[in-house]
């Protein structure tokens, strides 16, 4: 393996990919058909800064995991095997530094705090990747906070946060309402996907002290938790199905589908 390959393995390309497109859906699904004002340049600094904000989590991920996914899936770790570890982070902090800046450029100086939003969530994911993925529930709830916070920035982007609850701008209150919910729908997601995860990784994470869901509850208590949340994300999203389609919403239904 090359290292051109190698670090789009580390950065988990597909994933990268997946936000990317989420992002972009929700402008041109939901922000332009209620609001019908173009801004694609913030939109591809928004996208460009959640991609590689994202892309330098993943790295610093793997450069803590590095033992934990020797035993979990020693044939697709690149850390220390074709990337070296001090390389590893040199790549995160860049990737953070700029993922913060192209926030910066993507948002007028009063929403400033975007860029600390982000800047957050670079501490976030430090911290998830030293400490929080080890403790019960709380990485997966960090995660699944964080995966919700890439389709709310865009919010936050377009709108003021004073126009989230102003009932003489409806627009921007239904902009909120559909963000909150597909947010909320990511959030869920997240956490079913999570604790699959650590199913799957329960024998290096047992082995290196971490204190996952299906190690401290078992397997079967982790298969329910999930499944319970899978009934509420399907019902979820049949009510806003007929919620939406009510008011004729359609590009609402299609960002959903």
């Amino acid at each position: 393996m090359n290292v051109v390959s190698a670090f789009f393995r580390l950065v988990r390309w597909p994933n990268l990919v997946f936000i990317a497109l989420t992002q972009a859906l929700f402008y041109f699904c939901i922000y332009l058909p209620l609001f019908r004002q173009p801004e694609t340049g913030k939109m591809i600094l928004l996208i460009l800064a959640s991609v590689f904000i994202a892309a330098a989590g993943y790295i610093i991920n793997d450069y803590f995991d590095l033992n934990i996914d020797l035993v979990n899936k020693p044939t697709k770790n690149v850390v220390d095997k074709v990337i070296h570890r001090r390389w590893a982070i040199i790549w995160h902090l860049v990737l953070s530094v700029v993922g913060v800046l192209l926030t910066a450029l993507a948002v007028r100086l009063e929403y400033w705090y975007l860029v600390l939003a982000n800047i957050v969530c670079v501490a976030l994911l430090w911290f998830y990747s030293t400490s929080f993925k080890r403790q019960l529930l709380i990485g997966n709830i960090v995660i699944s906070l964080l995966t919700a916070w890439t389709i709310l920035v865009f919010f936050f982007a377009f709108n003021h946060p004073s126009n989230a609850f102003n009932t003489s701008n409806e627009l921007s209150v239904k902009f909120f309402r559909l963000a909150f919910l597909y947010s909320g729908f990511a959030f869920i997601i997240s956490l079913i996907r999570e604790a699959i995860k650590d199913i799957e990784d329960m024998e290096g994470d047992a082995r290196y002290g971490c204190r996952t869901l299906p190690i401290v509850t078992g397997v079967r208590t982790t298969k329910v938790y999930a499944g319970i949340w899978m009934t509420v994300l399907v019902a979820a999203l049949l009510v806003l199905q007929f919620y939406v389609l009510q008011f004729g919403w359609w590009p609402s239904v299609i960002y959903a589908v």
